[in-house]
């Protein structure tokens, strides 16, 4: 593989890595699909992350998080000594757009830090690329480090059986391999900040979608390390520190929403073990609201488990079903305790 000192690799490599005709990857990046630059000797060079970052989307059709061929700033980290103050400070000199933006340069400010810390505290890797789009009245970072990948980090911590169910861990907030370091509210809350948050590691992705009210998993390109994708509108009404009391009181992160779909591959809920893996951890909020949303039905054995032996041996925590379909609520409310 023809790969040149600032890491980016020929037509012909991306072509091999992507499974396609050499002419194909040419129409490709003429067509702005494949983000792509130029040497002076007129061969295209293309950037390996942002190539699987850009093909991932435009076969899943989502949202491009980078329109430009290629970014305004980059830079490559190494992680041995890094403080993620400092790429927040050299950030912000190329994102001169959030001085005059005080609500986006707040988020931003915690989504950057939180996910680069993570890359440092977690991922075991070498560096981290940090990379910034600001076009179209909206600001995309990528943040990708080479470690070991966050899925995987938590599956083997938390003894998952698969990395989809990792992303599941990661909906409900608190859920960190190194709770005497990390309070694990960094992804949860990013996650609900930016307007769209896809998360990438050991292929397997998740996608955050708030403007949509919606979010989803699928298989990814990314094998190596962790890549975070954000996008947000400069002009973002969006309020950081009110995110924060949606979920805590007396500064105390009391209360989540996990998406029960993401707990199971598929839209039925029947079994205990589901319910088991489902609330596992949750014990440390006061409330629960668990969102129903996309799960056409759920069995008796589930619901009991849920709404009465859980309920019962976790008097501090309350269970507040929400988004519930006909079917779905029918089954809550003839499987709750009788007064």
């Amino acid at each position: 593989m023809s790969t040149s000192e600032d890491g980016r690799v020929s037509l012909g490599a991306v072509a091999e890595r992507l499974g396609l005709s050499p002419s194909r990857v040419r129409q490709l990046a003429d067509a702005g699909v494949l983000p792509a630059t130029t040497t002076r000797g007129g061969h295209r060079r293309f950037d390996p992350v942002e190539v699987d970052a850009a093909w991932q989307e435009h076969r899943q059709g989502l949202p491009r998080l980078s329109r430009q061929a290629a970014p305004r700033w980059h830079r490559r980290f190494e992680l041995a000594g890094l403080a993620e103050d400092e790429v927040w400070a050299e950030l912000t000199n190329a994102a001169t757009e959030l001085s005059a933006r005080p609500l986006a340069r707040q988020i931003l400010g915690y989504v950057v830090t939180e996910m680069v810390n993570n890359s440092i505290d977690h991922s075991a890797g070498d560096h981290v690329d940090v990379r910034l789009w600001i076009d179209q009245g909206e600001v995309r970072v990528v943040i990708a480090d080479n470690g070991v990948g966050v899925f995987e980090r938590m599956r083997t911590g938390f003894d998952l059986e698969d990395e989809f169910a990792a992303i599941a861990e990661l909906t409900k907030g608190k859920r960190t391999t190194d709770p005497t370091a990390h309070t694990g509210e960094g992804i949860f809350f990013t996650s609900k900040a930016v307007d769209l948050f896809v998360l990438e590691s050991n292929r397997v992705r998740w996608t955050v979608d708030n403007k949509r009210n919606d979010e989803a998993v699928g298989t990814s390109t990314v094998s190596e390390g962790t890549s975070v994708r954000i996008i947000l509108d400069l002009d973002t009404d969006r309020d950081l520190t009110s995110l924060f009391r949606e979920f805590t009181e007396d500064h105390d992160f009391v209360r989540t929403r996990p998406v029960v779909k993401l707990f199971e591959v598929g839209t039925e809920f029947v079994s205990r073990s589901e319910a088991k893996r489902l609330l596992a951890g949750l014990e440390q909020f006061r409330e629960v609201e668990l969102d129903f949303r996309g799960v056409e039905s759920v069995g008796q054995g589930f619901v009991d488990e849920v709404f009465r032996v859980w309920t019962r041996n976790h008097p501090g925590s309350e269970l507040v079903p929400s988004h519930m379909n006909d079917a779905v609520r029918f089954m809550v409310e003839r499987g709750l305790p009788r007064p």
